[in-house]
């Protein structure tokens, strides 16, 4: 298996890597990287520089192609792999990690905690991936819901180039979600993608993705 790991993981939030592998490795999953990983053309996409991207998935298509089946941290790599490529086998991260918790490889232990799941757009509306994420949290603590989540869930502004091109916009977005997740009462706000938890970072909040949390917050047995 190929863990893809994209490029907010790899080089911005390095901790979502770091998380990942560790789950990988605690639940005995035999994965490799790509030492000289590309990006898969998700941005060159949503912003229109269509030949790029068409250049970038030629490219990457003649090494991922080989690989039986690629895991992403990334929503937006979930998505541009799995749509925009042709004859790969793909699943995000939340979907692996709901299997090896339901096949007992991955064993964590059930706290009071409270926390509350941001859905990104990408993994959410986009490839109908809700219950997975959810599913993983409630195997470790409770989960309070925002008022807009799942199919209605707020975009936290980082996709699409927006964050790029039009920051203040993002930043107003970022607000608005993050209030919503402030009114569950919660001091945990859990999202699936690298790029939400840049966007959503905050002073008030403690932002995690999905593996960090399983592996601050699981109470994980490393002996397992």
């Amino acid at each position: 298996m190929l863990y893809f790991r994209g490029c907010t993981a790899r080089e911005k939030e390095t901790g979502i890597q770091d998380a990942t592998e560790k789950l990988l490795k605690l639940a005995e999953v035999d994965y490799h990287v790509l030492e000289d990983e590309k990006c898969c053309g998700s941005v060159l996409l949503r912003t229109g520089f269509l030949d790029e991207a068409s250049e970038q998935i030629a490219k990457n298509t003649k090494i991922l192609s080989k690989e039986d089946l690629i895991v992403t941290s990334c929503a937006g790599c979930y998505k541009t792999l799995k749509e925009d490529y042709e004859g790969l086998n793909v699943i995000h991260i939340s979907q692996l990690l709901d299997e090896l918790i339901s096949q007992g490889k991955l064993n964590f232990k059930k706290s009071d905690l409270n926390v509350t799941y941001h859905d990104s757009c990408h993994l959410g509306r986009h490839m109908g991936v809700f219950d997975e994420p959810r599913d993983v949290i409630k195997s470790v603590c409770e989960l309070t819901e925002m008022e807009n989540i799942r199919e209605s869930s707020l975009c936290c502004g980082a996709g699409g180039g927006v964050k790029s091109a039009y920051p203040e916009i993002a930043d107003q977005m970022a607000k608005s979600r993050i209030s919503q997740a402030k009114d569950t009462s919660c001091k945990t706000l859990v999202t699936p993608c690298p790029f939400c938890k840049l966007n959503l970072e905050n002073d008030e909040l403690e932002v995690l993705d999905l593996t960090e949390f399983l592996v601050k917050y699981g109470g994980i047995d490393e002996t397992q």
